[in-house]
């Protein structure tokens, strides 16, 4: 039977939102996957972003690293309009690290947890 434990983002303080700074690569450090490839191990990423910008911001989420651009995921993020989902419980393992950068430093935060699985 699998194990799922709830955890915070490791990039994240008590679990509080993590403030996107960088306007370029490399970005914020969200979070870095459980280490190792054992089948049955992975980190399922939830994440949420705010955008308290006058005016729409587009995010990149580099997912894996930054070392590669055509994973990245790339949403423009409209003021104010309450937490948008980011990542939908994609997972992720291999110590690989998930970072962001926005269009406009320092409007942007980002929330959002782990369910650590192993089988």
């Amino acid at each position: 039977m699998a194990i799922v434990v709830k955890r915070k983002l490791s990039g994240s303080t008590d679990g509080m939102p993590i403030k996107v700074v960088p306007t370029s690569t490399a970005g914020t450090t969200i979070h870095t996957a459980v280490a190792g490839t054992t089948a049955g191990t992975f980190d399922e990423v939830w994440l949420y972003a705010y955008n308290g910008h006058t005016a729409p911001v587009t995010l990149t989420i580099e997912y894996g690293g930054a070392s590669v651009p055509d994973q990245n995921i790339i949403v423009t993020l409209e003021s104010k309009a309450g937490l948008q989902m980011v990542v939908p419980g994609l997972i992720l393992q291999n110590g690989l690290v998930i970072k962001a950068f926005a269009g406009t430093a320092n409007v942007i935060t980002l929330s959002g947890f782990v369910n650590s699985v192993t089988d």
